[in-house]
């Protein structure tokens, strides 16, 4: 009988050590999702978009470190063509305030698969991706699924096609852009005329002769004006520093 009292003691010692390390442990964590929590009441924003959204990306997250949760697809966006085919999964499930998007010059460009330029890029024997008319329906469809979201859109200007460029057309720049203003102002979405901006850069802001790209300097200046306009787009009663 002496042993069961003893025995009983030793449990009950037990789990009361197990009780009050539970609690320490749900004390822990409920100061990591607290972390946490002010972490998530950041802004979502979502950058689309194909190569050149990519060099910009990362300099965009810094500038808006602590004033949004700032992504970017995990994918070349390319073309309106796998814009439509892929932009439910890259939406997601999150609950987007912020979307900044861009399609444009993989749509302009012209491809052969004879030719030996990276893209099998070939302005003179290929065919162009995506034809003005068939993009501006691709935009518009792209543009009606977005509005879905409720999120606050900002459309990114396509950035210049430089004289030399393999595939793509110099020129066709400015036909695409002015489709898809006309699209956005329809639609009463803010535009971000990164093409302007970028047609003033000096030769060491681009990647090299006839390259649609960006040097990182290059990179940095979109990103300062990326990061303005969505910052200006967050939602008022946001919990983000001013």
């Amino acid at each position: 009988m002496t042993r069961l009292k003893h025995a009983f003691r030793f449990l009950t010692t037990l789990l009361m050590m197990l009780c009050v390390a539970s609690t320490s442990t749900a004390q822990d964590n409920q100061g990591s999702t607290q972390s946490n929590r002010k972490e998530a009441d950041l802004p979502h924003v979502l950058i689309i978009g194909d190569s050149i959204s990519i060099g910009y990306t990362k300099p965009t997250i810094e500038l808006l470190k602590d004033v949004a949760n700032v992504e970017r697809v995990k994918a070349n966006c390319g073309d309106t063509k796998r814009g439509l085919q892929n932009l439910e999964r890259w939406l997601g499930k999150t609950d987007w305030d912020v979307i900044h998007f861009n399609w444009g010059l993989h749509d302009l460009c012209y491809r052969h698969p004879d030719s030996k330029t990276q893209g099998h890029r070939d302005k003179v024997n290929g065919t162009i991706s995506v034809p003005l008319a068939q993009y501006e329906k691709n935009l518009e469809a792209l543009v009606k699924q977005l509005e879905k979201t409720g999120a606050t859109l900002i459309w990114a200007t396509t950035t210049p096609v430089p004289e030399g460029e393999a595939g793509r057309v110099v020129g066709d720049d400015l036909k695409y852009n002015e489709v898809a203003t006309k699209i956005m102002k329809q639609h009463g979405i803010k535009i971000n005329d990164l093409h302007q901006l970028a047609s003033e850069f000096d030769a060491p802001h681009w990647a090299g002769p006839g390259n649609v790209h960006f040097k990182q300097a290059g990179s940095d200046k979109l990103a300062q004006q990326v990061a303005k306009e969505i910052k200006a787009a967050l939602p008022v009663n946001s919990n983000h520093p001013n």
